[in-house]
């Protein structure tokens, strides 16, 4: 009997327990408002700068203005980021707004319960004395893998589109169950099915990277690699796109072995 669930989600990084993520809840959170407004603002931002267009519209925001003001408080760094241009604390923002998005961890079906401690290091408890447990993203408490992984190509020097159009060549070998934009609007994510014999994580997305041709691309930086590297550990996150971002989903297979 198919399950409903293969890979796991945090609604936010920092604190989340990585907890199933259904299609149901997959939808969800593709569909929210904070997660689409989110990702428009931080492309508006960085349009914004990038073009060198007026930057009153964002520094007027209310959650920017409270963000900035936040910033602004704390020892010692609060100094540091009052001195930073407008455009530089907006473009800090942006990376803030980013890196709140939920995220999903495709690698992975179930992480382990952990208690969740303190500053002190001691276990959190609840109104009844009893540890607070949770699923901490965290390599070692990795039980179960799900058996896709992710590759992110970002600030790709062509359209998004024509790197996945390219997964649909004659005798591609990897099954793409996902693929969208991702949040800066200028790259590709890939969730494929894992080949065991190809090796490890890293293994397959070196292979996959050298199959789509992307391998030793420049970014249109032109100071690093279209590939990321960073993306081998399988506790790996992936930011929640808007659903006007998804190229393609395979949701049988995304959600069900």
């Amino acid at each position: 009997m198919a399950q409903d669930y293969r890979f796991t989600w945090q609604e936010n990084q920092y604190w989340g327990s990585c907890e199933p993520c259904t299609a149901s809840v997959f939808a969800t959170q593709v569909r929210s408002a904070s997660v689409a407004w989110k990702i428009g603002m931080r492309q508006a931002v960085e349009r914004a700068v990038r073009e060198g267009l007026p930057l009153d519209e964002f520094t007027r925001n209310s959650d920017f203005q409270k963000w900035r003001i936040k910033q602004e408080c704390r020892p010692k760094a609060g100094e540091k980021f009052a001195a930073l241009t407008t455009a530089e604390q907006l473009l800090q923002w942006a990376q803030m707004l980013k890196n709140n998005l939920p995220d999903f961890v495709f690698a992975v079906r179930e992480f382990e319960l952990v208690p969740r401690l303190d500053r002190n290091g001691h276990p959190r408890l609840d109104k009844d004395g009893q540890p607070m447990m949770y699923r901490r993203r965290l390599q070692s408490n990795i039980l179960h893998l799900s058996g896709l992984f992710m590759s992110d190509y970002d600030h790709l020097p062509f359209p998004p589109q024509e790197l996945y159009e390219r997964t649909k060549a004659p005798g591609f070998p990897w099954k793409v169950r996902l693929a969208h934009l991702t949040s800066s609007g200028f790259g590709l994510r890939l969730v494929c099915e894992w080949m065991v014999e190809a090796g490890r994580i890293a293994d397959n997305q070196f292979l996959l990277a050298r199959e789509l041709g992307v391998l030793n691309v420049k970014d249109t930086t032109g100071r690093k690699f279209v590939t990321d590297n960073s993306c081998v550990n399988a506790d790996r996150i992936s930011y929640c796109p808007r659903m006007q971002d998804i190229i393609y989903i395979d949701e049988d297979k995304l959600f069900h072995f």
